[in-house]
């Protein structure tokens, strides 16, 4: 659901840059107060893990359509709202500068769309509600379908309202939400199924890595872990690996289900735009990109889509724990 700069006007991609803005400096300063450097290494390797798992589109039946790992919800049911959404927020960064994947204009719209409801709505309200008097497998399911799904209906919504507000006539507003949210109600089916199945790993591996907003961690005192941390850290790890070096190169090569609308409505998977805002952010775009589409430039290698998964996500995991230090996060102020 990555949006390029063509959907989006020049005032409404200052206005979501800003929106996101706000919310990383109120979770910068929210996590500031926290003093678990625990977390440090929680937030490189799932950042990492998202980022792998959104290069698999995977395909949704009867429609030519596909859909990906959003991972708002996985990241805020580990990490927290504040540190899943800063997480995301890194996965983005690099997605859109590193391999061009969403545009530079509307990479505040897609830090919302895709970090914003997932680690807010998804942990604070759905998460904290299912989990309130405690844990389980059964509740986890329930809280990852329930949450995908609802939180990607609120962020194909706010796309199309966003299409709207820049005068993206191509898309008229009616007929673009009525084919937007059925594809992505259908997306986050599958996205919290693929959710629910990670955070049960890591529930019966270590169960006190998922958050909870007492401060607790929610599960039974009797609940022990099957795996060290060492461990639980290794097959994820691993798993990451796998996932973007090999299991990438299986993604779908359908549509998502934002170019799927797009094309239903106008025939094309993309509408056009032409001005200097845009101009200079396609240069800008392209000079960073050094895989542009999980590819090297101008091949159709395999080897490129693996190389940009397994670059990509040592460079999520790099800035992920770098910006930890540099923001000097989980560290309390001293009076």
């Amino acid at each position: 659901m990555h949006m390029a700069d063509a959907l989006v006007a020049p005032a409404v991609a200052g206005t979501m840059y800003a929106c996101s803005a706000i919310t990383m400096g109120y979770s910068i300063k929210k996590i500031r107060l926290e003093n678990e450097p625990k977390k440090i290494p929680v937030m490189g390797v799932m950042g990492a893990f998202v980022f792998a798992a959104q290069m698999i589109n995977f395909t949704i039946p009867g429609t030519g359509s596909s859909g990906h790992l959003c991972g708002g919800m996985l990241l805020s049911a580990i990490l927290g709202p504040y540190a899943g959404f800063l997480t995301m927020i890194g996965v983005l960064l690099i997605q859109c500068l590193l391999f061009a994947d969403g545009g530079i204009l509307a990479l505040g719209c897609n830090i919302w769309n895709m970090a914003f409801y997932g680690c807010f709505i998804g942990a604070m309200v759905i998460w904290t509600l299912i989990m309130k008097n405690g844990m389980s497998k059964r509740k986890i399911t329930i809280a990852s379908i329930l949450g995908s799904m609802i939180t990607l209906q609120l962020g194909a919504f706010s796309v199309t309202l966003e299409t709207l507000a820049s005068g993206v006539t191509e898309l008229p507003f009616g007929v673009f939400v009525a084919t937007m949210q059925p594809i992505h109600l259908a997306i986050g089916l599958v996205e919290g199924l693929i959710t629910a199945s990670v955070l049960c790993f890591i529930y019966e591996a270590r169960p006190e890595l998922l958050w909870s907003d007492s401060g607790r961690t929610g599960v039974s005192p009797e609940k022990q872990g099957k795996l060290s941390y060492k461990s639980t850290f290794t097959v994820l790890a691993v798993v990451t690996i796998v996932i973007a070096g090999l299991l990438s190169l299986a993604a779908s090569a359908n549509p998502d289900g934002l170019e799927w609308s797009i094309q239903r409505i106008t025939g094309i998977p993309e509408v056009a735009a032409s001005g200097t805002v845009y101009d200079a952010a396609e240069k800008i775009q392209s000079l960073t990109a050094v895989l542009p589409d999980y590819a090297f430039k101008g091949s159709d290698s395999k080897a490129g889509t693996s190389l940009a998964g397994i670059i990509g996500g040592m460079v999520v995991l790099g800035v992920c724990v770098a910006s930890c230090f540099m923001f000097r996060l989980f560290r309390r102020k001293t009076e």
